[in-house]
């Protein structure tokens, strides 16, 4: 028991000190990546989206930006979530929608609840799902206007584009690694393992 509290110790420690160092160079891509993510996005809805008067960005792109471009390592951050997670949320969102149209208090907390549970399910759990299946209950005119091609446009070809530039940029330098690999793992963890050791 003490034993395990030592090294409970020194681990707390450990982390709490890493995330305290500051390091410029990540925040520097991972301004760039979410920059260009986001901005593409933007860029494209602006541009050539607008007389159609279709919605290609939407808030969860926001919060998976967080995720992809500041959190790579993170389980909720590799590609299979970030498609994954989204698309389940969509499809749930919309799903809820054309049964429950009209009843904000049951739509709202049953499209939530569903679109978690089936990222749990299929292992695709992306937090920022949950507000693209709130999104799709929520959102008068156009986004309840597509229907199911909501899970096509905005929201797979949104996650392509942040996919894509968050394997752009967080491959840039040595230091990034993304999609984490089970390599990549073994290989931080034998960089970090002095900490630690029993």
């Amino acid at each position: 028991m003490r034993k395990a509290l030592k090294r409970t110790y020194r681990v707390s420690k450990y982390v709490i000190y890493k995330e305290t160092l500051v390091d410029y160079k990540e925040h520097f891509w991972s301004f760039l990546g979410a920059f260009f993510g986001i901005g593409i996005i933007a860029f494209l809805q602006s541009h050539y989206l607008l007389e159609q008067e279709n919605v290609f960005l939407i808030g969860s792109f926001g919060a998976s930006s967080v995720l992809i471009y500041g959190a790579v390592q993170s389980p909720l951050a590799q590609p299979r979530n970030l498609v994954g997670g989204h698309v389940i949320s969509a499809l749930v969102g919309v799903t809820v929608y054309q049964i429950v149209p009209d009843v904000l208090w049951l739509s709202a907390p049953l499209a939530v609840a569903l679109s978690i549970v089936l990222m749990q399910y299929t292992k695709t759990l992306h937090p920022p799902g949950g507000a693209t299946a709130l999104i799709a209950v929520t959102s008068p005119g156009k986004i309840s206007d597509l229907g199911y091609w909501y899970a096509l446009s905005p929201v797979l070809s949104g996650c392509i584009i942040l996919l894509v530039t968050a394997l752009i940029f967080n491959n840039v330098t040595k230091n990034r690694s993304y999609p984490t690999s089970a390599k990549w793992k073994k290989l931080l963890h034998k960089k970090h393992k002095h900490p630690l050791k029993n």
